[in-house]
């Protein structure tokens, strides 16, 4: 059987539910060790128990805007593989929470932690994981006598955005505001390490159905008129074998920005 991603090694936060939980079992699918970060350690038994255990995925249970919890999961990713260590070469920027409402009609309470796990969890991910991909990669090329960034090993940060971070949507304005943060941080990280060899791409994702929309407090009928204008929506699985595709492509080769939508949905 082809394993296409055999010999990477795949972070990802959130993958206990919903896309996170979807993007490692597909990227597992394919052959890369999965370390998977989530909140929740009985998801995550789960999680590995379907990827096959301790020789193919390692499970990180913690709060992914942690200091120690991100150095934990990239510590992990290095020694994944075994001796000699490398760096975790795909880095999905998943975890994140979603927030019904305006800036007038939200739960105010709630808008701290927003921010915080959206956007200071998300940069702090990309910017550990840039820099020790940035490190391996200047240890290869004093080692080697090669340029530095020209390489024909592909690194990834992944970062999942949302159509509501490109589209103003004035029914969730405060978590669409995060995302538009989000899609330009990674577009920024992507003109800075781009050029250096390391591909930053962004994810804009429209409707998927999962439990985030519980989660953030979208009213369940809400949500049932969506389906019935513009289903069927997106699956976690939709984003997941889009990504999956993304990491496959040679070294040389950039998808940099996908927009996946239902196709009915119109906006945003």
């Amino acid at each position: 059987m082809n394993y296409p991603l055999a010999q990477r090694t795949a972070v990802i936060t959130g993958a206990t539910a919903g896309i996170g939980r979807a993007i490692a079992v597909e990227l597992g699918r394919l052959g890369a060790f999965v370390v998977a970060n989530g909140r929740r350690q009985a998801m995550l038994t789960e999680l590995s128990a379907e990827l096959g255990g301790a020789g193919s995925v390692a499970c990180v249970v913690g709060d992914c805007c942690d200091d120690a919890v991100i150095t934990r999961v990239m510590d992990v990713g290095r020694y994944a593989l075994g001796n000699p260590a490398h760096e975790a070469d795909i880095v999905v920027v998943n975890a994140g929470r979603g927030l019904a409402g305006s800036a007038i009609t939200s739960d105010m309470s709630q808008w701290e932690e927003m921010v915080r796990t959206n956007i200071i969890g998300a940069a702090k991910l990309i910017r550990v994981a840039g820099e020790r991909m940035l490190a391996e990669m200047e240890a290869e090329r004093l080692a080697g006598g090669g340029v530095f960034g020209e390489t024909s090993k592909p690194r990834d940060i992944v970062v999942l955005g949302s159509t509501v971070g490109r589209h103003i949507s004035p029914f969730s304005s405060m978590y669409g505001a995060t995302k538009f943060a989000v899609n330009s941080l990674a577009e920024a990280s992507r003109r800075e390490l781009g050029p250096k060899g390391i591909r930053v791409t962004l994810i804009e994702p429209g409707f998927v159905e999962s439990e985030f929309q519980g989660v953030a407090g979208y009213k369940p009928e809400w949500f049932a008129e969506v389906k019935g204008r513009i289903g069927p929506v997106l699956k976690p699985e939709d984003v997941a074998r889009t990504i999956g595709f993304i990491v496959q492509q040679p070294a040389h080769v950039h998808v940099s920005d996908v927009l996946i939508r239902p196709t009915r949905q119109d906006y945003p």
